[in-house]
């Protein structure tokens, strides 16, 4: 079995036992359960395999889990169901109308809400509905951790655990409003002061989340010490950078086919990112105000998307971006060559390295 079907297995049994839970219910549950089976099916698994690598790099080839039903697996699992409440959360907040090719969650629920004949607003009933999704999935994860530490029978390795993921949270939802802050913010702010804002948009929405913060839950949960906790995030925070960067070139400049999601969608969403920021930082007022009307309105066709595409590359901004990737990823690995961990995760991880910034989607 490898790593994704012991996760999928774990997902499955997870969601069974959901599905009779929600049965005895209502059987009005059912498309909740439905859409977040569809939502937990596939993805990369990026920060369930941070999690799962985190671990090993403490406990080391001697602890390594004989069965997919190992509690390292359970608490790498929780974050994968944390990660599909974020993304639910997430696209309502961004008024996305897909994730991975098929519908975001409001959208979906709207449209059953219009075929199921139900009266009332049916974007209201489909953006409530998603926000409950959201929550529900937020609750599972957490129910996932506390399976996970119960087979733990060290009080400090169980504390430990629950509060990184409890930072985790905190941190990402704190990134997630600064996110939609400085999009309403952003007329407001010195060209000086947006990339240092972006910036810090990038670490505490996604950086910290997407990949320190999976390598420190899967190290405490083997009771890791201060210094390898350490390590680990010297080396988690600059690559989670550089895998929301990539995200945000992806964004702009990725394959829909491969995105599963339209091209330049950040642009007609008008997300501030780091690429913006350094663009107009580069620009002449005359191009900056033709940009900014275009940037954020979901109206713009293909042809002006292209014209916003060009001039951010004309801007220099891109090959910016491209420099903080590289010098990030370098940060990361020079790290994790330093880390006083497993030999065995050490390979692993920069393998993994590697994925992040190479990635198409």
């Amino acid at each position: 079995m490898n790593f994704v079907d012991i996760i999928d297995s774990q997902l499955f049994r997870f969601l069974a036992e959901k599905r009779d839970d929600m049965a005895e219910i209502s059987p009005d549950l059912t498309p909740l359960l439905d859409y977040s089976s569809t939502l937990l099916t596939g993805g990369k698994r990026f920060r369930a395999r941070f999690c799962y690598w985190g671990w090993r790099a403490v406990a080391g080839d001697r602890e390594a889990p004989e069965s997919p039903d190992h509690y390292a697996y359970t608490l790498a699992t929780a974050l994968e169901v944390f990660h599909a409440a974020a993304l639910v959360h997430d696209d309502i907040m961004d008024r996305s109308d897909t994730r991975r090719g098929r519908p975001a969650a409001h959208r979906h629920f709207e449209t059953h809400h219009t075929d199921s004949s139900f009266a009332g607003d049916p974007a209201h009933y489909g953006q409530s509905a998603a926000l409950m999704i959201g929550d529900l999935l937020l609750a599972w994860s957490s129910e996932l951790v506390t399976e996970a530490l119960s087979h733990v029978r060290s009080p400090s390795v169980i504390a430990g655990t629950r509060r990184e993921f409890h930072r985790m949270w905190n941190e990402v939802t704190m990134g997630q409003y600064l996110d939609i802050h400085e999009e309403s913010a952003w007329p407001t702010i010195s060209d000086d002061e947006r990339f240092h804002r972006a910036m810090r948009v990038v670490t505490f929405k996604s950086a910290k989340y997407s990949m320190e913060a999976p390598l420190l839950l899967g190290a405490s949960l083997a009771d890791a010490s201060d210094d390898q906790l350490r390590q680990l995030a010297t080396f988690g925070l600059p690559l989670g950078v550089a895998f929301q960067l990539r995200d945000d070139m992806l964004g702009v400049f990725g394959n829909p086919d491969e995105t599963g999601k339209p091209a330049g969608d950040d642009l007609r969403e008008g997300k501030r990112t780091v690429l913006v920021a350094l663009a107009e930082a580069s620009m002449s007022s005359g191009v900056r105000g033709v940009f900014n009307d275009m940037l954020g309105n979901p109206e713009v066709t293909d042809e002006q998307i292209q014209v916003m595409q060009q001039t951010l590359r004309d801007s220099g901004a891109v090959d910016k971006v491209e420099t903080i990737i590289t010098e990030s990823v370098d940060r990361a690995l020079s790290a994790l060559d330093a880390a006083e961990i497993d030999h065995a995760a050490q390979s692993e991880l920069r393998r993994l390295a590697d994925a992040v910034v190479t990635r198409a989607s």
